[in-house]
């Protein structure tokens, strides 16, 4: 692998709180993601469930992970299951990991094969009353596609039809949505490397650029970096385009007197940046530009003031948005009674900030995380307002990556031009 993993001490201990949160006598099972076919024998690029690399730290398919605290015999109570290496496998994919590999990084005591898996789980199954399953709960998630945890469910149901089936899910979010050092660590270095990329880009745009000329910038770094990529497709918005919130063609060419949207992230160990910066083309914001651009940065600002514990992130989105209407009506807008008028159901600030001003950010872009809980430290968000025009073609975003401390955030992307006139320098 590229990076450096996590130590397995870290996945030891997200093993133990999970299991102080189960039911007595309970089993959870987990599986690796499938590896996705393209067309033809063509296959993409395999990307390990976030859950189940939380809790084991195996970058690999064909992986599988029952816990069972309450086991009755010790080698039980975590069980690794990782595919075997045959001499065809070799010679076409490469060496999987060993046993003694699976065991260094996971920290699990009993590493199995495979193959193994099936019998196993009757056996532990049967000892259990309770079976804990992963299924995707994101508020917003395609579930269009089955995966192994979804065919897993279905043959539990079937396997086991007089035990209590649980949803893992809920107890993964709740623990996914506090970081661990380990992870702010993974978490600084992505952003590390997105800082990178753009230092790298700001001295490359220029008009008649090529949006997919400043792709392959940040992926050259990226890359060099020994990152696998970008953590999500990379949005590079210049003119109009940057009205659209999740642009991801970057085939346009970057005009003179245009902005440019930029919202990119690298991946380090599977942990992810998400950052955005809007530039001007040229290395000067026009005079409205620069207005609008002010605005935004207020409103960024004034979010980090009121993203702290105790705060329902619907209670945070109103307060900005109340703030925003504001900044709207300072750039001519909205008028004041728009303002006056508003409502939850009709509100004109949605017509120029039509997102939500913060998400969850770790292992997933979008983490996981408890529904409608107030914020406490110890969790990461994205703050990133923006404003968009598309009467005067272009929007504005920034976004940097948040730690939610005890007295003040930690801004983690601190350092990334973000000021106008850091950007202009360092485009000058």
């Amino acid at each position: 692998m590229r990076y450096e993993p996590v130590a397995s001490s870290f996945f030891c201990s997200n093993r133990q709180r999970l299991g102080a949160q189960l039911e007595p006598s309970s089993i959870v099972v987990l599986q690796s993601n499938d590896i996705y076919p393209t067309n033809a024998d063509g296959v993409m690029r395999f990307h390990q469930n976030a859950n189940l690399y939380y809790l084991s730290g195996i970058d690999q398919e064909d992986t599988s992970l029952v816990l069972f605290p309450d086991a009755a015999d010790e080698k039980d109570r975590a069980v690794l299951y990782v595919r075997e290496t045959t001499e065809k496998l070799k010679i076409w994919e490469g060496a999987k990991l060993t046993i003694a590999e699976a065991k260094e990084l996971s920290g699990i005591a009993t590493v199995k094969h495979t193959t193994e898996f099936s019998a196993d789980l009757h056996r532990l199954a049967l000892q259990a009353k309770n079976i804990y399953l992963e299924s995707n709960e994101h508020a917003r998630a395609d579930l269009a596609v089955q995966t192994r945890n979804d065919r897993l469910i279905r043959e539990c149901q079937e396997r086991f039809p007089l035990h209590r089936l649980e949803r893992l899910a809920p107890l993964m979010a709740q623990l996914r949505a506090i970081k661990a050092d380990e992870e702010i660590a993974m978490m600084r270095k992505a952003i590390e490397i997105t800082h990178a990329g753009y230092e790298r880009v700001l001295k490359a745009v220029k008009p008649g650029i090529g949006e997919w000329e400043l792709e392959a910038e940040f992926s050259h770094e990226f890359i060099r970096q020994k990152s696998r990529g970008f953590a999500y497709a990379p949005i590079i918005a210049s003119g109009a385009s940057s009205n659209c919130l999740h642009y991801v063609e970057n085939d346009k060419i970057c005009q003179d007197g245009d902005l440019l949207l930029m919202d990119i992230g690298a991946e380090w160990g599977y942990w992810n940046a998400d950052l955005t910066r809007t530039i001007p083309v040229n290395g000067k914001f026009s005079e409205r530009q620069r207005a609008v651009y002010d605005a935004v940065l207020r409103t960024f600002h004034f979010a980090n003031r009121q993203l702290r514990p105790g705060i329902l992130l619907k209670d945070y989105n109103q307060k900005v948005c109340d703030f925003m209407a504001e900044e709207l009506a300072a750039l001519g807008l909205l008028t004041a009674d728009e303002i006056k008028d508003r409502t939850p159901e009709k509100d004109p600030v949605r017509k120029f900030f039509m997102h939500g001003t913060s998400h969850h950010l770790g292992l997933d872009v979008h983490d996981v995380s408890p529904f409608n809980q107030a914020l406490e430290v110890g969790m990461v968000f994205t703050i990133e307002p923006g404003i968009y025009i598309a009467d005067e073609g272009f929007g504005i975003r920034l976004e940097n990556d948040f730690y939610i401390g005890e007295d003040s955030n930690i801004d983690l992307c601190e350092g990334v031009p973000l000021e106008a006139d850091e950007i202009e320098a360092a485009m000058a």
